[in-house]
């Protein structure tokens, strides 16, 4: 099967979510948009939402908009994004501080919960800061990291990890879906074996958020953290998301005991002494525009509904395979993902010898993709906001510079 151009503006033509790339800030440049998995499209409601945050709630209200409402925001927006796309109930999720120090915050209380074993258990082709932080949260806690090596497209397996399971583990950090490969792990069936030997599992949901349903309560996830400027569209740098099961809740401690954790915010004690609610995974004071930010652009996944947004993640994804195996894989590029759209998250991977010369020149034509050392290239599709039109304009031009054809550099 492949998809010609007319096919593709008929499918737009029925697409069911194709009135939300309207609610889109969207401009003639690029040409073709295929980094919505790294950096989404900033929405109107977003714009307008901080806005008003910037000229009303701080510019007229000023300090008296914390009482208004802005104290509440880390859990309240964590509630609706937790319904939204995370398939957990409210109390369990709030919006605070980057990925990173999330992740951070996140390994150290898992080892908390399990005070007393010594062994973390990460793959070393994890994205860096989740290889990094892991390495640093060992060191710190004198544990010894037992590293997993999974193949690029067929991810973490079973038995990959009953060699590195044991009774000194005290937590496992995976990545939901592969920045690299998309390839989608099974939550449930890993969840469950991680708690076979009595240690907690973290989960990554960087490239899951927003365009996979997910079942945090029902599965028994016991952490889990999440960026919002991917599939979730609230802009670069915005704040992450920490989920931590509610039977946890009142035992987790973490590492950065600022003051907006602390059962009393405003008491200003002498000693710290941690909320038993989910806010105590806060720390600083709550950035108020990132989270609006960051709520505008939720409201915007519940309106659509996750379950038709994966519908159309797995249809864009099944015919960027097709268009790469049929201009694409007859000069020397291979697709890197898993085939099976089960297995699949929300991009499709092509690699390829030539793949950081095509990459640039894609750009040259303003088709942006991501490149991904050695050889990759990351076509990310955001069903909120690539058309299937984009899709094959953006495989075409793509088959074109793979051709070698000097039109569609200049394009």
């Amino acid at each position: 099967m492949t998809l010609t151009y007319d096919e593709a503006v008929a499918l737009d033509q029925a697409d069911p979510l194709a009135s939300f790339r309207t609610e889109f800030l969207r401009g003639d440049d690029p040409v073709a948009y295929l980094d919505g998995n790294s950096l989404g499209r900033p929405p109107l409601r977003t714009v307008r939402r901080v806005e008003d945050v910037l000229r009303r709630q701080w510019g007229e209200r000023l300090i008296r908009s914390w009482e208004d409402g802005w104290l509440e925001l880390p859990e309240q927006v964590g509630d609706r994004l937790a319904s939204a796309c995370l398939g957990a109930a409210a109390g369990q999720t709030v919006i605070a501080e980057s990925t990173s120090v999330n992740l951070y915050k996140a390994i150290h209380a898992a080892c908390g919960l399990r005070d007393g074993r010594d062994e973390l258990v990460a793959t070393d082709t994890d994205f860096p800061t989740d290889r990094y932080l892991v390495e640093s949260v060992a060191s710190a806690r004198g544990m010894t990291v037992r590293w997993l090596s999974p193949d690029v497209v067929e991810g973490v397996t079973s038995e990959q990890l009953d060699v590195v399971l044991s009774e000194r583990t005290a937590a496992v950090l995976l990545s939901h879906v592969d920045y690299r490969s998309g390839v989608l792990l099974d939550m449930a069936a890993i969840t469950d074996q991680v708690h076979a030997v009595g240690a907690l599992v973290i989960w990554d949901l960087c490239h899951s958020a927003g365009v996979i349903p997910l079942a945090l309560d029902a599965v028994g996830v016991d952490l889990a953290v999440g960026c919002t400027y991917k599939y979730l569209n609230a802009g670069p740098g915005a704040p992450a998301f920490v989920y931590v099961a509610e039977r946890h809740l009142r035992e987790v401690r973490q590492p950065i005991t600022g003051w907006w954790s602390s059962t009393d915010r405003f008491a200003m004690g002498p000693s710290y002494e941690a909320d038993p609610s989910i806010r105590a995974m806060l720390s600083g004071t709550a950035y108020v525009p990132g989270i609006v930010a960051v709520d505008a652009s939720v409201s915007l996944v519940a309106e659509a509904g996750i379950d038709a947004i994966r519908e159309k993640a797995v249809a864009l994804t099944e015919h960027c395979v097709a268009l790469v195996d049929a201009w694409l894989v007859p000069h020397g590029f291979a697709v890197a993902s898993p085939r099976d759209p089960a297995r699949r998250g929300g991009h499709v991977t092509v690699q390829g010898p030539r793949a950081r010369e095509v990459a640039a020149a894609m750009y040259e034509a303003k088709v942006i993709p991501d490149f991904r050392n050695p050889d990759m290239i990351r076509l990310g599709l955001s069903p909120l906001t690539t058309s299937y039109a984009e899709l094959w304009t953006a495989m075409d031009i793509t088959r074109r510079i793979a051709e070698g054809d000097p039109v569609a550099v200049a394009l």
